[in-house]
């Protein structure tokens, strides 16, 4: 990872066998979801509620996952969550994904994140102790 960008949190998922489709490996939209729980774990531990009723709060905007290595059920994922240096309302995040027991970069993605007004679907400044923490 890039100097510039700080580990925020590593957290293990379980595959389940639904996940994996026609082709015997875990889904390409699934990693996203590792990407979501890793991003929502990290958001609650903050204190933030993932709540579309508590007026302001994260909305991802972009996202993307590069597939390097196919995941395979029975198995638990890394997801190492990092992010980069805040900007009015937005943070950039980067996803490691590995499978436990083995040290190869199965995946890697990113999502920026904007904190958003829930009412009005603006965009409002990070909090200031989300701002502190990055």
């Amino acid at each position: 990872m890039k100097e510039d960008r700080k580990l925020l949190l590593t957290t293990k998922i379980p595959v389940r066998w639904g996940d994996m489709d026609f082709y015997g490996h875990v889904n390409n939209t699934v990693y996203f979801r590792f990407f979501e729980q890793a991003r929502v774990e990290w958001i609650e531990a903050m204190r933030f509620p993932v709540d579309p009723n508590a007026g302001s709060g994260p909305v991802v905007i972009n996202a993307s996952c590069t597939f390097l290595i196919p995941v395979n059920y029975p198995a638990t994922v890394i997801v190492k969550l990092y992010a980069g240096e805040p900007g009015r309302s937005s943070v950039m995040t980067w996803y490691e994904l590995l499978v436990e027991g083995d040290d190869r970069l199965y995946a890697d993605g990113a999502a920026k994140v904007v904190w958003m007004d829930m009412k009005s679907g603006k965009s409002v400044p990070l909090p200031d102790a989300l701002r502190e923490m990055l």
